[in-house]
């Protein structure tokens, strides 16, 4: 017998996302389901994860567990956003319009827009407000079943205000029960007091904040926006080796916006994932589709941009890349923190089939952070990071958009919302 503090039973489904991980090709549409299913949890950690009738006979409540009648609830892990840019200050909806009245992202850029107006709002902001904006963001994203969630600095680009961004996390996390990861971006831009100086950005950078973020433990990742005007895939390479050199993990923003190479670049490099993917060559699908980098698709920002071209999702899957979507929460190409959206997107957009968006946000978004062993599935003896969700079937979770069906969130077993409400 098993003994438990955490006992939910009577989920008319629940959707373990186990077996094989990483999961590719045929392998992404296996969720490994239980009807008329049970899970229990002792100090945080699963023990059982089975059918209603086999519950008591492998599990003892402990005094004072807890214990959830499901109610004909469906369970499934814990969302996990891998990529965002969390700790920003400001919004830019003015050129969201701009955006809508024909102008382009890239045309933005060039008149000091986009990431620059971030910047500049997010060099203002205290380390009190950022740490602030991040929790109300947090909740917001717990509320809709988010429940680990990645982080990038990038919108400081000086060593002040990347560091400020990176202790803002810090703070968060101390008072909020999201896990969150973070990623060191300081090369996501080229601000403008160095846009005559590339080369000595690139020294401040290396010399100066890379070895400062890992003294203090900053960040656990390290990113780099790989793209034509921004930095080239040898200014990539130099930065994530010197990154990796420090002991960061490896994570590209690559070929969003032109197929330059990054995708190639993230697989030469071991990097963790490639994100955005939507101009990749065939080289660079080829590549990831033998390898263990993660291709991490971010199915709101070609909607957001307003851009014709997708990534080729797809093709990504049937060759066997290991596939994982993301919200890319910003304020420029994606408003949202919505990882149910991003998983509806990936469906109505991207050509995805709906066990394939589900474990895309789970299981393998875990092996885009390197967390496989811990979340992205429920299975005895990982965290008991479980939502649950008021719908008929897991089905209604992409057919029916709009509500909001998470009532119950458990992290590391902690009932952190409850009905609905935060509870923490």
């Amino acid at each position: 017998m098993k003994s438990a503090d955490l006992i939910i039973k009577n989920l008319r489904q629940l959707l373990t996302c186990s077996g094989v991980i990483p999961k590719r090709k045929e392998n992404l549409r296996e969720l490994n389901l239980i009807d008329e299913a049970a899970i229990a949890a002792y100090q945080g950690k699963i023990v059982y994860v089975g059918p209603n009738k086999g519950l008591e006979k492998e599990v003892r409540p402990v005094a004072g567990a807890t214990i959830l009648e499901g109610d004909g609830l469906v369970g499934l892990p814990g969302l996990i956003d891998s990529h965002t840019h969390l700790p920003f200050a400001g919004t830019r909806e003015r050129e969201f319009l701009l955006r809508l009245r024909g102008a382009t992202y890239q045309e933005l850029a060039a008149k000091g827009l986009g990431i620059q107006t971030t910047v500049q709002a997010t060099r203002e902001a205290s380390l009190e407000e950022l740490a602030q904006l991040c929790l109300d963001r947090l909740n917001s994203m717990l509320l809709q079943g988010t429940t680990t969630v990645e982080a990038k600095s990038g919108y400081g680009l000086d060593w002040k205000t990347e560091i400020k961004q990176l202790e803002a996390l810090q703070q968060a996390q101390k008072l909020h029960p999201v896990e969150i990861v973070p990623t060191f971006l300081g090369a996501h831009e080229v601000p403008a007091e160095y846009r005559e100086n590339k080369p000595g950005y690139l020294e401040l950078l290396t010399r100066t904040v890379m070895p400062e973020v890992r003294r203090k433990g900053l960040a656990e990742f390290f990113d780099v926006f790989c793209e034509t005007g921004v930095y080239s895939l040898e200014e990539t390479r130099v930065l994530a080796e010197e990154a990796k050199r420090l002991g960061f993990k490896v994570r590209l923003h690559a070929d969003e916006f032109s197929p330059l190479g990054g995708a190639e670049l993230a697989v030469e490099l071991e990097a963790i994932s490639a994100d955005h993917l939507i101009n990749i060559t065939p080289k660079g699908l080829a590549a990831l589709a033998g390898s263990s980098t993660v291709a991490t698709l971010l199915p709101m920002v070609p909607l957001f941009l307003k851009l014709a071209k997708r990534p080729p999702a797809r093709q990504l899957i049937d060759s066997g890349a290991i596939v994982a979507i993301a919200t890319d929460f910003n304020p420029g190409s994606s408003m949202t923190e919505s990882m149910l959206l991003v998983m509806q997107l990936a469906v109505f957009l991207l050509d995805f089939q709906v066990e394939e968006a589900i474990n895309a946000a789970t299981a393998n978004a875990a092996l885009a952070l390197e967390r496989q062993e811990r979340i992205g599935s429920l299975e005895p003896g990982k965290d008991m990071d479980l939502i649950l969700c008021a719908v008929p079937n897991y089905i209604h979770l992409i057919y029916h958009p709009g509500p909001n069906p998470v009532r119950h969130v458990f992290k590391k077993g902690r009932w952190v919302v409850r009905d609905g409400g935060l509870a923490f």
